[in-house]
């Protein structure tokens, strides 16, 4: 079986979430907020990192609940950030309240988080043609228009590198390598 080239083969929380996760059609409000949340941890450290705190983040952030995590208290969060077991940096980790704050008025504005975010991509998967993986852009011009969308409406963590690997990881863009079998 064919994957892409930065696939850690050596970690299996790696490749299940490259064969099972990344690049697949998202819909679901919850599932989407865990992508954006784990995109913003990763800010300056590596996905595999992220990976392997995941589980961890889960428990500590009730499944990524998003009414639970608003409502989540500075006391709480100071809990957290005691915790080895996740990314212990105060402004991401207050960030993931601060935006699931914001993901409830999008969805009072528009419905649903969902019907929000894939409205940037017309609701059309964006399949790209990638023959390396090194020549993806680290930013494109989607993720400049909703990272600038996102802070205006009070978001945290949100850049447009961050947001292009949030949504690859969403599946509005395929980047799969033209040669992985999950293309």
């Amino acid at each position: 079986m064919k994957r892409c080239s930065w696939v850690n083969l050596d970690n299996p929380l790696y490749v299940a979430y490259h064969d099972k996760e990344w690049g697949r059609a998202v819909h679901d409000d919850h599932v989407l907020f865990e992508l954006l949340c784990l995109e913003t941890y990763q800010s300056g450290l590596s996905w595999e990192t992220v990976l392997n705190k995941r589980q961890e983040f889960r428990q500590v952030f009730h499944h990524y609940n998003i009414e639970k995590v608003a409502a989540m208290s500075d006391a709480d969060l100071e809990i957290i950030l005691q915790n080895p077991r996740v990314i212990r940096h105060r402004l991401k980790l207050f960030s993931t309240r601060q935006n699931a704050r914001s993901i409830i008025l999008i969805q009072k504005e528009f419905g649903s988080f969902d019907r929000y975010i894939w409205s940037f991509v017309d609701n059309k998967v964006q399949v790209n043609s990638v023959n390396n993986y090194n020549d993806v852009p680290a930013s494109t011009t989607l993720s400049e228009r909703l990272s600038k969308d996102l802070k205006k409406r009070g978001f945290k963590f949100v850049g447009p590198t961050c947001l292009y690997s949030f949504i690859q990881a969403a599946g509005m863009v395929n980047d799969h390598e033209n040669i992985c079998d999950f293309k």
